[in-house]
């Protein structure tokens, strides 16, 4: 049996990605600690910028992960 060719206008059929989500990282010790310590911080001092609270909050990380190590 001879093989067929395809004609010149045909273009080879594309795959498509999985549209499936598969779920969410994990959550490192970083994120839920900023998560917690981001939500404290702005109950504890509401009149405090967004970046100052960050700022507060990555310190008492360095004060946390040194105290836990």
């Amino acid at each position: 049996m001879p093989k067929e060719k395809k004609a010149a206008s045909e273009k080879p059929e594309r795959k498509t990605r999985s549209s499936g989500g598969g779920g969410r990282k994990k959550l490192t010790a970083y994120n839920k600690f900023m998560q917690t310590e981001m939500a404290r911080l702005k109950e504890d001092e509401p009149d405090i910028s967004h970046q100052d609270r960050f700022k507060r909050a990555t310190a008492n990380w360095k004060t946390a992960k040194a105290v836990a190590s």
